[in-house]
């Protein structure tokens, strides 16, 4: 894989961010639509034609100290919020708010990255994701993903790497 001068129309914090580090990556952008039904990573992983278990989703939650945390784990999983804490070293977390989740990361809800967020979160990511060549996060915007290979994910974001996610 080749970082491409991609012909996407894409520019958001978090490629700017893939960019600067000189990581490899592919951007795969897809047409958003509010009435699938489907939430945001099962959207992503249907459109692009990938199995759920490559595609990741960035979550937003709340530590005692009210700073927040970014969860990675697969579409194809749900967040184990005790194991995330304990990861983190607190005694509980809570899902944030989307409104506070997008003013902190100045991503929309659906499309936030664990990449080039407005206050940088400390980011934790499933396990899971070190089995796998490339793994998908979202690129910043609803319909944006980038490909890349997950120790570069960990690397650009200083992710904290734990079993996070119940498959």
């Amino acid at each position: 894989m080749t970082r491409k001068k991609p012909a996407h129309t894409a520019s958001t914090p978090a490629l700017h961010a893939l960019e600067r580090a000189g990581i490899e990556h592919e951007v795969l952008e897809y047409e958003h639509d509010e009435r699938s039904g489907l939430g945001f990573g099962e959207e992503a992983a249907e459109k692009l034609g990938l199995d759920a278990t490559v595609v990741f989703k960035t979550l937003m939650v709340v530590l005692p100290d009210d700073s927040l945390a970014a969860a990675v784990v697969p579409v194809a999983g749900t967040l184990d919020l005790r194991a995330l804490a304990s990861a983190l070293g607190v005694k509980k977390v809570t899902m944030a708010e989307p409104a506070l989740a997008q003013r902190r990361t100045g991503y929309v809800l659906g499309g936030i990255s664990p990449m080039g967020q407005r206050h940088q979160a400390v980011v934790v990511i499933d396990y899971s994701a070190l089995a796998l060549d490339h793994v998908l996060v979202s690129g910043g915007r609803r319909g944006l993903d980038v490909r890349l290979a997950p120790r570069d994910l960990v690397t650009l974001t200083q992710a904290r790497v734990a079993p996070i996610a119940a498959l």
